[in-house]
């Protein structure tokens, strides 16, 4: 079983229930997809480290691995010279999302780049288990439908105005 790891990049100190369902992760011996960058990424990658886990493979969008602390396989998704930023990154993400089997995302409800995995994920026909961190509380969504049920039972001003800025990237889903 592989499964996709992520969360923002603003995010360093994992939740016990996150930190529980990562000791089953490894328990199973699953394989562990993760990115490279700081933030979530970083920090479940110290976390298999210590705790010995080491079915785990890091994917990089281009050559350079940000970081890879416990030299684990690393899968570098080559990237034309003209993509930059957001676009870049989102590369090894979709890598990630295509060989997973499922989906463990932990979002803050504003990062850009969490909730593009989660779209990836569904769109691609994968389960994604969500911590999401203002309930502190995990979802399981199967269908695209099933996700946009969820945004519209969340009453925050802030994931709103996230839903409005980016219902253009996201047109497959109506949210308002």
């Amino acid at each position: 079983m592989k499964i996709f790891i992520a969360g923002p990049r603003a995010v360093t100190k994992l939740h016990p229930l996150v930190i529980k369902k990562l000791k089953d992760i490894a328990d199973k011996n699953y394989t562990v997809l993760v990115g490279d960058a700081n933030g979530v990424d970083r920090t479940i990658q110290e976390y298999f480290k210590n705790s010995g886990h080491n079915n785990i493979i890091v994917y990089a969008s281009g050559e350079k691995v940000r970081n890879n602390i416990g030299n684990w396989e690393t899968r570098n998704i080559m990237v034309s010279d003209n993509v930059k930023g957001f676009d870049f990154y989102v590369m090894k993400d979709k890598e990630m999302a295509k060989e997973s089997d499922y989906g463990f995302m932990i979002w803050n409800g504003k990062s850009k780049g969490t909730f593009n995995n989660i779209t990836n994920l569904l769109s691609y026909g994968k389960t994604v288990v969500l911590y999401f961190i203002p309930s502190k509380r995990f979802y399981i969504f199967k269908t695209i439908n099933e996700l946009e049920k969820f945004i519209n039972k969340i009453d925050n001003k802030e994931i709103n105005k996230f839903f409005i800025m980016n219902q253009k990237t996201n047109e497959q889903l109506k949210f308002i």
